[in-house]
């Protein structure tokens, strides 16, 4: 994917934006933590033991997943379209398959162990957080990513947002690519409509949540904190129909409040500030903070089926103790990060790779190749 921010980088190579890979891994490991409190019977014996924390790693810490969709939509916009336009000489279809090729890929082939360790893990244990056994055309329909659409049975916990990322992506890739040869802010118009139209509409209705326009509120704030904040000339420009953007967000929020996107906004606050006051890249310092952003989607397309088959061990071989099965719970979080680790290097990365074009050592990366899932953060 991208390779370590050494101190002072040369000049030219792309730096890592040092707090878009501490918010990925701190909301990578809400995330795991949320699976592993929500699915498995050895989370029931944890309950026992501390049952507020439990319950909230259960209900509440899948609100990180709004982190992801703020974060993406930032990079989209420092990616596709730095200066709010598309430039002419990109091509929306290489673009799209680029993108394709980045997150499905090792999407994929983490469907393949995922399907292999429910299998390993209904060998030890029967439980409801089993997946149902693959077949091949909900196999298919996952790696086309149209499981969502066709309410296909999830074949891992948590595939689905993998599938809205992609179609936010084209979303915003359609937008940019219709308003291009037009004149004026019109990009800029077209996502704050997307955004204002997801708040007071589709973010409303359940039912939307297996299209892009239900989750367009909180990217496409993203999106907008990064055109708005990318130079101290656009904030000039910006920052009064920021202002009225802001305020009808908030009227959103009066009349429906939505706790999810309420934190989305903040995130996306916080990346413009961060953006507009140059510490973006240089706050928070910490090689662990870093590696853990890095290898975060990774960690995120392999946690449920590892957690499965340690749910698993230790229902078959633990006792029936909490603290052992707490340990259980641990040693689960542990081996995430650890296979998630060894997959970013030796799978996603590689596969990654696929369908990009070669770029010179330390030149800018290709437009496509940022604002992809939770694991990459140079600019």
């Amino acid at each position: 994917m991208s390779h370590p921010l050494p101190i002072s980088p040369p000049e030219g190579a792309p730096r890592r934006l040092m707090l878009i890979d501490a918010f990925k891994a701190v909301a990578s490991q809400l995330i795991v933590l949320h699976h592993l409190a929500f699915y498995g019977p050895m989370s029931d014996w944890t309950h026992r033991l501390v049952p507020d924390l439990v319950a909230w790693f259960s209900q509440d810490a899948r609100m990180a997943v709004q982190v992801f969709l703020v974060v993406a939509g930032f990079l989209a916009a420092r990616s596709l379209a730095p200066n709010g336009v598309l430039a002419p000489t990109l091509s929306p279809a290489r673009l799209l398959w680029q993108r394709y090729a980045r997150i499905a890929l090792p999407y994929t082939a983490a469907l393949l162990v995922a399907m292999l360790c429910t299998e390993l893990a209904r060998q030890w244990m029967e439980h409801d957080s089993l997946p149902e056994r693959a077949e091949f055309w909900p196999f298919v329909w996952h790696a086309l990513l149209l499981h969502t659409l066709l309410d296909v049975g999830s074949l891992s916990a948590g595939v689905w947002y993998v599938a809205i990322d992609f179609q936010l992506y084209a979303l915003l890739l359609g937008l940019l690519w219709i308003s291009r040869g037009v004149r004026g802010p019109w990009p800029q118009v077209l996502v704050a409509v997307g955004v204002l139209a997801s708040l007071f509409h589709f973010n409303l209705d359940a039912d939307w949540d297996a299209w892009a326009l239900y989750f367009f509120g909180a990217y496409g704030m993203g999106v907008l904190s990064g055109w708005a904040t990318r130079n101290p000339a656009a904030w000039r420009e910006g920052r009064w129909p920021m202002a009225a953007l802001l305020a009808l967000v908030f009227l959103a929020l009066a009349l429906d409040f939505r706790a999810r996107i309420a934190l989305a906004l903040v995130v996306s606050a916080v990346l413009a500030a961060a953006q507009l006051h140059g510490w973006l890249t240089t706050w928070p310092r910490g090689r662990a903070v870093a590696y853990l952003g890095r290898i975060s989607y990774s960690v995120f397309l392999l946690n449920f089926p590892v957690a499965l088959v340690v749910n698993a061990l230790f229902t078959r071989y633990g006792s029936a103790d909490p603290l052992v099965q707490t340990l259980g719970v641990l040693l689960a979080w542990l081996a995430c990060n650890l296979a998630g680790a060894a997959f970013h290097h030796a799978v996603e990365q590689p596969l990654s790779r696929l369908g990009r074009s070669p770029r010179p050592a330390f030149s800018a990366p290709v437009p496509a190749a940022v604002p992809v899932p939770p694991g990459s953060s140079t600019p």
